[in-house]
């Protein structure tokens, strides 16, 4: 699993085979598929972890020692992305990259996917109803955008992706009636 977190973190899921994780794994075809089934249920796995580490143990987590506020909270994100773009192995969202890269819309790896998408909003929709928003969803939603439009900036080379994406944060909350402070 851990070969496989590696791999698909930072080449993707659908470019990286089976036999690449093998061998970086070192371990036999008959190993890997005694615990997987197939590839797919290789990258569920992948996309769990992924979301215990990235999600809970790292945005959820860093956001909520980092801000005293709805609001800062929601801020801090953009802080925490900063530090991440400005890393050498700095890989993207796994989650977008691979909803991208599975067009069948009725794929269990699309529809985890889009499920762990929604569980990030919904941290973000929690943190709107504790700030006030009138409309927390589509709050939500909104930075939602901005998260995902500076990851894909970050990718781009915006070295600057982070601090852009906190400023239209800043004039979101402002729409919304949220207390940036």
């Amino acid at each position: 699993m851990r070969a496989a977190y590696d791999l698909f973190s930072r080449l993707g899921t659908r470019t990286v085979g089976v036999d690449a994780v093998i061998g970086e794994a070192g371990v036999a075809k008959m190993t890997l598929y005694r615990n997987f089934a197939s590839k797919d249920d290789l990258i569920l796995a992948f996309l769990e972890r992924r979301e215990t580490q990235w999600t809970h143990g790292w945005v959820r987590a860093e956001s909520q020692r980092r801000g005293n506020t709805p609001a800062q909270r929601l801020l801090a994100i953009f802080e925490l992305f900063g530090e991440w773009f400005a890393r050498p192995d700095f890989e993207g969202c796994s989650f977008v990259t691979t909803l991208l890269e599975v067009t069948n819309r009725d794929s269990a790896v699309r529809q985890a996917c889009v499920k762990h998408l929604a569980n990030i909003r919904s941290y973000l929709c929690e943190l709107a109803t504790e700030a006030g928003a009138t409309d927390p969803d589509a709050f939500a939603r909104q930075w939602h955008i901005l998260m995902k439009g500076s990851i894909v900036a970050a990718a781009e080379g915006d070295s600057y992706a982070a601090a852009r994406a906190r400023e239209l944060g800043l004039l979101l909350l402002k729409e919304h009636g949220i207390d940036p402070a």
